[in-house]
Parts: C-alpha cells; sequence; structure tokens
C-alpha cells in the first residue's frame, strides 16, 4: 500500500524505511500490544523446552494466551511453526500459567484459562503469496499481521483477513498426528457456526442488525468469540448473542455514558455471570427499532 503526502498541487510518495532487525519490529508491538491487539505482554522472550517464543501475550477478553513471533525475512513456513507452538503450549499449560502469574503478579488457576481459544499472531513486512494461502482457512489459529515503517516514523500494521469464502483446513491435514492433538482441544469460532441450526428468521435478524452495525463505520471488524460474535473497531463496540429466538445484543459502554431517551437497554452493570461486554443488553425478535438501537450503538464507537 503506497502512502503520500499530500501538498498544495500534487501527492508526494512517503517512503518506506525498512526494518534492519526483527527487535525493532518486536519493541513497537510489546510496547503497544493493548492498542494493535487488546492484548496485555507476558513476557517477552519466553523459553520452554528449549524453544524460544519472541512475545507472550494473553487476551483479557477471550481468557487465551497468544504467542507472537516476528519476521523480518519471508522464507519460512508458518503453518509448521505455529503448529509447534500451539502443541507446545497444549503440552505445558502449567509453565505457561506460572509465568503468567509471576510476570503480572496474578494468581490465575489453570481451569481459568480458556485454552480453546490459543492462537498464534506472525507478524512481518511482508508475507509470500504462499503463506498467506497455507493460513488463509476459516479454523485455523494462525493470524499475520503485516508491518512497515515509513519516514517520518510512521507505522502502518495491517491484520491479513481470511477470505469469505475461506475452507475448513481439517480434511487436508486429517492425517498430521500433530495437527489432530492440536485441533481436538482449539477451537476457532465462526459467524455460521453460531448460526448453525437457528431458525431462518434469526439468521436474517442477524444479518440485519450485523450490516446495520458495520455501516456505521467502514473499519469495524467482526470477531466471532466462543459465546457472541464481537464487532470492533480498537476495541468491542457491540456484542451479540444469537439465541434460539431472536438475538441479545450489547452496548460496550459504562452506566452514565450512554444516552438512551427511550430506556430501551437494560442495565446490567449489577449482575453477576452476564458473557457480554459493557453495561447495557437488549433482546431483540423484530428490526423494528433498528435505527434507533444502531443511533446507540454508535456512541460507543470512538
Amino acid at each position: 500500500m503506497a502512502l503520500y503526502k499530500p501538498t498544495q498541487t500534487q501527492l508526494t510518495t512517503i517512503k518506506e524505511k525498512a526494518f534492519k532487525l526483527e527487535r525493532e519490529i518486536q519493541n513497537i508491538f510489546e510496547n503497544n500490544l493493548s492498542t494493535i491487539m487488546g492484548i496485555e505482554l507476558v513476557k517477552s522472550e519466553f523459553t520452554i523446552k528449549n524453544k524460544r517464543i519472541d512475545s507472550l501475550g494473553f487476551d483479557p477478553q477471550t481468557k487465551a494466551f497468544v504467542i507472537i513471533e516476528y519476521k523480518r525475512e519471508r522464507n519460512s513456513s508458518v503453518v509448521d511453526q505455529g503448529f509447534t507452538y500451539l502443541s507446545l503450549m497444549l503440552q505445558n499449560k502449567a509453565d505457561f500459567v506460572l509465568e503468567y502469574n509471576e510476570s503480572l503478579q496474578k494468581n490465575m488457576k489453570r481451569d481459568e484459562v480458556d485454552w480453546s481459544q490459543t492462537r498464534v499472531a506472525f507478524v512481518s513486512p511482508s508475507f509470500t503469496e504462499n503463506q498467506r494461502e497455507a493460513t488463509n482457512f476459516k479454523d485455523l489459529a494462525i493470524e499475520l499481521w503485516e508491518v512497515k515503517r515509513y519516514e517520518n516514523d510512521m507505522v502502518s500494521i495491517n491484520q491479513i483477513r481470511k477470505s469469505n469464502a475461506a475452507e475448513s483446513v481439517k480434511p487436508i491435514m486429517q492425517n498430521n498426528q500433530t495437527f489432530k492433538q492440536v485441533t481436538d482441544e482449539i477451537k476457532v469460532y465462526t459467524e455460521e457456526g453460531h448460526l448453525q441450526g437457528k431458525s431462518d428468521e434469526t439468521i436474517e435478524l442477524y444479518e440485519k442488525f450485523r450490516n446495520a452495525i458495520l455501516n456505521l463505520s467502514p473499519d469495524i471488524e467482526v470477531k466471532p468469540q466462543k459465546w457472541y460474535i464481537a464487532f470492533k473497531k480498537g476495541s468491542n463496540i457491540s456484542d451479540i448473542e444469537i439465541q434460539k429466538n431472536g438475538i441479545k445484543l450489547s452496548i460496550n459502554l459504562k452506566v452514565g455514558q450512554l444516552d438512551d431517551p427511550k430506556n430501551l437497554m437494560r442495565d446490567v452493570s449489577g449482575l453477576k455471570g452476564h458473557s457480554l461486554n459493557g453495561d447495557f443488553e437488549l433482546k431483540i425478535d423484530s428490526d423494528k427499532d433498528i435505527e434507533y438501537i444502531m443511533s446507540l450503538v454508535k456512541q460507543a464507537i470512538q
């Protein structure tokens, strides 16, 4: 992607300033993990069983670990390396929990981690077409992130999205024992999975609200989680839980931050155990109030 600086009459190209060391990329991410990926840094250069993980992170939303590897060169197989790290983690869960508790001075138990949402992220200035194709499967817990640096220390960061037509990797890798061990425990959640077995009416209702939320801003992302589907622009804006007869929608704002003159949203700030983000929820069985609800959701966009 070319970047330009406007002048009075024309555009001037902003030149890319290549990274000399992987550590430069690592520093950018580790110092800004919350902003970039919404996760917290647990340990830099975490070594276990004679293998070194560049950055170990933890996602407080999914309650899962994230392994991050940085690549300045483009000549490695990210799939093989990704499965090696996922398998390493699942075989040494206690070590990862111990590192989390010691580094962050917490007291998390092993069963408090959702190991099914563990993932690996590779970060590089660019990826080959083969690397992109090799990770373009909807149920593969491997992410690719491109980072580029330009003049004046400008940085662009872009997660490479899987295509809407991405297929399952399981038929291809079903005879790979390492892959089977990993996929037996780790699950990548999809919109299709949340909608499976639901009525046509519920699916249509979800799609109407999904499209309405995406129309609020061009850079909102859809992120299916274990219990709900998240809509994010940096942080969560709104979550939707698919129910038997309708949907439940939340707005990620705290009490006192939402202007809701019709008092449509339910305040759940005092309730324990609700799985969606934010202090406001609403059960929806029709689209009659969709425009008003979108005016509420829009308040969570920053």
